[in-house]
C-alpha cells in the first residue's frame, strides 16, 4: 500500500459492514497483540520498557506492511482501525485525566506550567516550520514535545487531520528523544549540582511520559519524584485545553466547507475527563476503561503502521529529528525560565 502523506479523513475506504472491515481489523489486533507480547518480553529481559506498546505495534506494522504489502479486502479494516479506534480511544483516555492532580500544586506552579506548555508549542511549532516541516507534522512535534509524548500525537492527530506518514514519523522520532531524554537528565542532575526541587520541576516539564519521570527524577530522591510527577501530570492535564483550541482553530478554518462544531472525541474526551474529576466514574470501571484505551490505542498504532509508506518517512527522517531535537531543547530552556521566575531552589 502506497499513500501519499495526504488526510485521514479523505483517504479511508468505506467500512460498510463487518465482513467488509473483519480482514483489515483480524490483521490489527494481530500486529497489536503481537506488540503487547513484545513490551512483556521486554520488561522480562530488562526489568523495564523502553520502547513502550504504541511504538512496537507501529514497527511491527510497518514490518509486515513491507513484507506482505495488505491491500484490496483489507485495507477499510485497517484505515477504520487506525481512525475510529484511535478517536474511541481518545474518549477513554478523558477518564484517566482529573482535575484533582491540580489540588495542592499552587495556583503559580500550574500557571507556570500552563504559560510554559502553550509558549513550547508555539516555539517549537516555529522551529518545525524553520526546518521545512508541513504545518500538520510540525504540529504533532510540537505538541508532542509540549505535553505527554505518544498520547499527546495520538489525540492531537485527528483533530488537524494529519496524515498516517506524519503521525508515525513524529511518534518514532519523538520516542527515540523521550528514551535519550531519561537517560541523559540523571548526568545533569549528577553534574550540574541542582536541587532535588528544581531538578524535579525540570524533569517534570521535559520527559515525556510520568513512567520515564519517575525513572528521569529517581536519582534525586522521593522528594525530586513527587514534584516531577505533579509537573508532569498538570502537563497531561493541558492536553484538554490543547485539543479544544485545535479544534477550534481547524473549525475556523474550514468553516466554509462544514459547520462549526468540535469533532465529537474531543467532547466526549471533555465530558469523561469532567465526570471523573466530580467522581461520577465508579472505581470499578476506572482500570477497565484505561485498559480499554490503551489496548485501542495499540491496535490503532498497529493499523497506523500497516497503512505507512515507509519511503515517506525516510525521506523526512532527518528534518523531523533535526526539528523533534531542537524543539525538546526550547522545552527544557522554557522549563529552566520557569524555574528561575518561580524561585524553585
Amino acid at each position: 500500500m502506497t499513500y501519499s502523506s495526504g488526510t485521514m479523513h479523505n483517504e479511508i475506504p468505506s467500512c460498510k459492514n463487518l465482513i467488509n472491515c473483519l480482514p483489515g481489523m483480524a490483521l490489527s489486533f494481530g500486529v497489536a497483540a503481537a506488540a503487547f507480547v513484545a513490551t512483556k518480553a521486554e520488561f522480562a529481559l530488562a526489568g523495564a520498557v523502553w520502547l513502550g506498546g504504541p511504538i512496537l505495534a507501529i514497527a511491527l506494522g510497518l514490518v509486515v506492511a513491507q513484507a506482505l504489502a495488505p491491500g484490496g479486502r483489507f485495507e477499510a479494516g485497517i484505515m477504520f482501525s487506525s481512525k475510529t479506534l484511535l478517536e474511541v480511544a481518545i474518549v477513554l483516555l478523558g477518564a484517566s485525566i482529573s482535575l484533582q492532580a491540580l489540588q495542592g500544586a499552587g495556583l503559580a506552579l500550574v500557571a507556570g506550567i500552563t504559560l510554559a506548555v502553550f509558549v513550547s508549542i508555539g516555539v517549537s511549532y516555529m522551529i518545525g516550520r524553520w526546518m521545512g516541516l508541513a504545518p500538520r507534522l510540525a504540529t504533532l512535534i510540537a505538541c508532542g514535545n509540549s505535553i505527554c509524548g505518544n498520547s499527546a500525537i495520538v489525540a492531537v492527530a485527528p483533530v488537524i487531520k494529519a496524515g498516517r506518514e506524519e503521525i508515525a514519523a513524529a511518534l518514532a522520532f519523538t520516542a527515540v528523544l523521550g528514551i535519550a531524554t531519561v537517560f541523559l537528565l540523571p548526568l545533569l542532575y549528577a553534574y550540574a549540582g541542582m536541587g532535588a526541587s528544581k531538578y524535579g520541576v525540570l524533569a517534570g516539564m521535559t520527559v515525556y511520559a510520568v513512567p520515564q519521570v519517575l525513572a528521569a527524577a529517581a536519582p534525586a530522591g522521593a522528594l525530586s519524584v513527587q514534584i516531577g510527577t505533579l509537573v508532569k501530570l498538570v502537563r497531561v492535564l493541558m492536553l484538554g485545553p490543547v485539543l479544544m483550541v485545535l479544534g477550534t482553530i481547524s473549525r475556523d478554518a474550514g468553516a466554509r466547507r462544514s459547520a462549526p462544531v468540535l469533532p465529537w472525541f474531543i467532547v466526549g474526551f471533555g465530558l469523561m475527563m469532567a465526570m471523573q474529576s466530580m467522581g461520577l466514574l465508579p472505581d470499578a470501571v476506572q482500570r477497565p476503561v484505561a485498559d480499554a484505551a490503551e489496548a485501542l490505542t495499540l491496535v490503532a498504532m498497529a493499523a497506523l503502521g500497516l497503512s505507512v509508506n515507509i519511503r515517506t518517512i525516510a525521506h523526512a527522517g532527518g528534518r523531523v529529528i533535526a526539528a523533534a531535537t531542537l524543539s525538546l531543547g526550547a522545552l527544557a530552556a522554557i522549563g529552566y525560565l520557569l524555574i528561575l521566575a518561580l524561585r524553585i531552589s
